[in-house]
C-alpha cells in the first residue's frame, strides 16, 4: 500500500512539473502572438512573420507545447488508471478532487493553447493576404504595356481559382448538411409510421388512450366549475 500511495506522489510531481513547464511556454507563445497582432510593416523584402526567426520561433514553441500537453494528458492517464486500481479499497475523496483537478488543468491549458494558436494563425493569413496585394500593387506600378495587363490577369484569375475553392467547399458543406437532414426526416418518417401501425394493429389501447384523455378533460372541468363557485360564494360573502 505504500509502493502505491509513492506511485501516486510521483505521478502528482510529474503533473505539477509539467503543468508548470506549459505554463511558461503558453506565456511565452501568448506574447509572441500579440507581437504578430501589433506589428504593422508590410514589406516584401522582409515579411511580417519571417522577421527575426519569428516563424521558426512560432513553430518550435508550438511543437514543444504540443508534446508537454501529451505528456500531461499521460500522466493523468496514469492516475485514472491508479483510481481505478484502488477502486475496491474506495479510494478518498481528496484523491478524486485532486485528479478531477489535474484534468481541469490540462483542459484549460489545451483550450487557452489552441485559442492562442487560432489567433496566431489568423495573423498569419491576413498578413499573407496583405502581401499579395501589396505585391500586386508593386507589380502594376513597377511593369508596364502588355506584361504588366498579363501579370493582372493572371493574378485575377489565380484569385478567383481561390474563390472558387472555397466556394466548392461551402456547397459540399451545404449538400452534407442537406443528406443528413434527409437522414433524420426518413429516420423521423419511419418513427411516425411505426407509431401509426401500432395504433392501427391495437386499436384498444388507442381506444383506451382517448377515453384516458376524455377523462382528464372531465375532471378539468369539474375542477375549473367547483373552484369558480367558490370564488363566486366568497365573493357574495365579502360584499354582502
Amino acid at each position: 500500500m505504500a509502493e502505491m500511495g509513492n506511485l501516486w506522489e510521483d505521478y502528482r510531481k510529474q503533473a505539477r512539473q509539467l503543468e508548470n513547464e506549459i505554463d511558461l511556454k503558453l506565456i511565452s507563445f501568448s506574447k509572441l502572438g500579440t507581437n504578430y497582432t501589433f506589428t504593422d510593416t508590410y514589406s516584401d523584402k522582409s515579411p511580417l512573420l519571417n522577421s527575426g526567426g519569428s516563424e521558426h520561433m512560432f513553430e518550435t514553441m508550438e511543437m514543444e507545447i504540443e508534446q508537454l500537453l501529451s505528456k500531461l494528458t499521460e500522466v493523468n492517464d496514469r492516475m485514472s488508471e491508479y483510481t481505478q486500481n484502488i477502486s475496491q479499497a474506495s479510494p478518498s475523496a481528496a484523491l478524486l478532487h485532486t485528479l478531477q483537478r489535474h484534468r481541469d488543468i490540462l483542459q484549460d491549458y489545451s483550450q487557452e493553447f489552441q485559442k492562442t494558436k487560432s489567433n496566431i494563425n489568423a495573423v498569419r493569413e491576413r498578413e499573407d493576404l496583405l502581401g499579395s496585394v501589396r505585391r500586386d500593387i508593386n507589380a502594376y506600378k513597377n511593369s508596364s504595356g502588355l506584361n504588366r495587363r498579363t501579370d493582372l490577369y493572371l493574378k485575377e484569375n489565380e484569385h478567383i481559382r481561390n474563390s472558387e475553392r472555397l466556394i466548392d467547399d461551402q456547397i459540399s458543406v451545404a449538400i452534407a448538411t442537406k443528406e443528413s437532414l434527409e437522414s433524420q426526416k426518413k429516420s423521423l418518417s419511419g418513427i411516425t409510421q411505426k407509431m401509426n401501425t401500432l395504433a392501427n394493429r391495437f386499436p384498444l389501447i388507442n381506444s383506451l388512450m382517448q377515453r384516458i384523455n376524455i377523462r382528464k378533460r372531465r375532471d378539468s372541468i369539474i375542477l375549473a366549475s367547483v373552484v369558480a363557485t367558490c370564488i363566486i360564494v366568497l365573493l357574495l360573502y365579502l360584499f354582502h
